[in-house]
């Protein structure tokens, strides 16, 4: 389940109730899935989109999405890093980014325009909908895995667009389970 953290304050959400509902106070979406049965992680990414058929369905009737792949991101994926830099830069994009997480960890920073930063460490089981024109940024955890359902309402839509603020910089995503701790506090 979703750790939800707020460095400023911080302080940190843990129960799906008190997560879905702070996230949903700031314009985002959050819910867990129960993971299909008999999906290993050798499954093919038309064996995921088939067993979660009748989910990404609903997600479509829902956001106008008209399309659904799977990602599959692990520390030999080529051109790793020069992927993760693309992705942990505060950006926006001209559509919804949707991630239904299978496997793995990451962590979303979301820059709510009223209010303080947050991370979201997301796993498996993990639906995220962040929605089109939030600021946000995203970096994998420490085992830099992670395999996702995603959806778009039009793929050339989903380019990032970088505020270049410097805001991402104080906020370095550390994934230790269930404790983040800000890079401000490494440095004491």
């Amino acid at each position: 389940m979703a750790v939800l953290r707020i460095p400023d304050e911080n302080r940190s959400l843990q129960e799906q109730s008190d997560v879905r509902d702070y996230l949903g106070g700031i314009g985002i979406e959050y819910e867990r899935w129960e993971p299909v049965a008999g999906i290993g992680m050798d499954a093919s990414a038309e064996e995921i989109l088939d067993a979660y058929e009748e989910q990404i369905a609903d997600l479509k009737s829902r956001g106008g999405y008209v399309t659904a792949d799977v990602i599959d991101v692990k520390p030999d994926t080529p051109g790793l890093d020069t992927m993760l830099a693309k992705f942990n830069i505060e950006h926006r994009h001209d559509e919804d980014e949707v991630r239904y997480i299978i496997a793995g960890r990451g962590l979303f920073h979301i820059h709510p325009a009223n209010g303080p930063v947050v991370a979201i460490e997301v796993e498996t089981g993990d639906l995220i909908r962040v929605p089109k024109g939030t600021l946000h940024w995203f970096d994998l955890c420490g085992d830099r895995r992670i395999r996702a359902i995603r959806l778009f309402q039009d793929m050339t839509g989903w380019t990032p667009h970088y505020t270049n603020s410097g805001v991402d910089r104080g906020y370095e995503p550390v994934c230790l389970g269930p404790r983040y701790i800000p890079p401000q506090l490494l440095a004491k």
